[in-house]
């Protein structure tokens, strides 16, 4: 599934984490690529996101999600309390001769202006890893699940460690962390940014997190999981077009859509691949939580097959002992889950309500579940979906 996960920019993609499948504001976790797909044509797979968007939400709000796809944010960073202070943070980049905000709802989040992504990695604060470079809506799921001293926390998609080193500096350090990571060379990315931040207590798990030991339990589950990437979608301006910025008058994209290039890998085939990796890894998340413990799920998609309808779903299969089920392959073994695993007892989970004004000036938009936040697309935001559960 075309992961998307690209909310912290230091995994090696842009500034924003955009495109279309999942973003990697960081971590896949289960592939980076579930599966070999078909290529899909930027341009048609913009047009099958967008009739979606329209049946959601309505040709309004959609004709507002997709001028946030055009938009071009700016570069946002998160300094790392681990090795420095916000404070001191802002006077490396004033002396650099680099401006920025503050953010209302985090005192560690910053939003550069008038400076790209490589004219913070030219500075030596980056270097010594100071900071790191992040995407403001991916930050909100760690500062939901507020890890503390000595709290066991499992990340359960965790490359290239935007969120996990994210969770260590909250913890002061103090957390005893778990890293997981599907794919070798990005768990060594993982541990690239592990080390020049700073995170020591982290230990990183080269593996599907779908089969981690039903033995293990974590009082805190970050699962981040891969997603179509709905959210950040992001589009140029195509060759030849007139300058003076991209069009914003197409309702849903189509006036415009000639005169830009979207970047986005959006398939029904990306969309069902998607939903059967979350569920597998949501289930999986619940059964890892003792009593008490928490769990924040998020996406960078802003469609209700992979948010709500997947939570509400796996809730109530989860309350009847029930497992979700794979798709059945060639051979009729089932893939995404693990056949080794037999269904558990009932596990019941509450929705823990994340109350909005605790993010003041962030965009949403309508979400079907209540206590969830659904983030929409802006000139600062990507589009993200943030769910806190707690286990009985």
């Amino acid at each position: 599934m075309a992961n998307h996960k690209r909310h912290s920019n230091d995994g090696g993609r842009g500034s924003s984490r955009r495109g279309g499948a999942r973003h990697n504001h960081g971590s896949d976790g289960v592939r980076s690529h579930p599966r070999k797909r078909t290529p899909v044509d930027p341009q048609a797979a913009f047009a099958a996101l967008e009739s979606r968007l329209r049946a959601q939400y309505g040709d309004e709000t959609a004709a507002v999600i997709v001028e946030g796809y055009r938009a071009e944010r700016p570069v946002t960073l998160r300094a790392n309390t681990l090795k420095t202070t916000p404070d001191a943070v802002r006077a490396a980049l004033e002396e650099a001769g680099i401006a920025c905000q503050k953010v209302p709802w985090s005192p560690d989040a910053l939003i550069i202006e008038g400076a790209r992504e490589d004219a913070v990695r030219a500075l030596p604060l980056y270097e010594r890893g100071d900071v790191y470079l992040q995407s403001l809506s991916s930050m909100v799921p760690p500062l939901v699940l507020s890890p503390g001293p000595g709290d066991a926390v499992l990340d359960m998609a965790a490359a290239p460690g935007g969120k996990t080193t994210q969770m260590a500096a909250l913890s002061g350090g103090q957390a005893q962390i778990t890293a997981c990571e599907r794919s070798a060379p990005r768990a060594e990315r993982l541990r690239f940014n592990l080390e020049r931040q700073g995170a020591g207590r982290v230990s990183v798990l080269v593996q599907d997190a779908r089969r981690l030991d039903p033995f293990f339990r974590f009082g805190k589950i970050l699962l981040d999981a891969p997603c179509s990437g709905s959210g950040t979608v992001s589009a140029e301006r195509a060759a030849g077009a007139a300058e003076g910025g991209m069009p914003a008058d197409s309702a849903a994209g189509s006036a415009g859509s000639a005169a830009v290039v979207w970047k986005t890998g959006f398939s029904e085939e990306l969309l069902s691949n998607c939903v059967r990796t979350q569920a597998g890894l949501l289930r999986k998340a619940l059964e890892l939580l003792p009593p008490g413990g928490e769990l924040v799920y998020s996406t960078c998609s802003i469609l209700p097959e992979e948010n709500e309808l997947l939570v509400q779903r796996v809730l109530e299969e989860a309350a009847q002992g029930a497992r979700p089920q794979g798709k059945k392959g060639a051979r009729g073994r089932s893939r995404g889950l693990d056949a080794a695993d037999a269904p558990t007892g009932p596990i019941r989970a509450d929705i823990v309500p994340i109350d909005p004004a605790r993010f003041p000036c962030m965009p949403l938009l309508p979400c079907t579940l209540e206590g969830a936040l659904c983030i929409r697309p802006s000139e600062l935001y990507e589009g993200f979906f943030v769910c806190h559960l707690r286990r009985r």
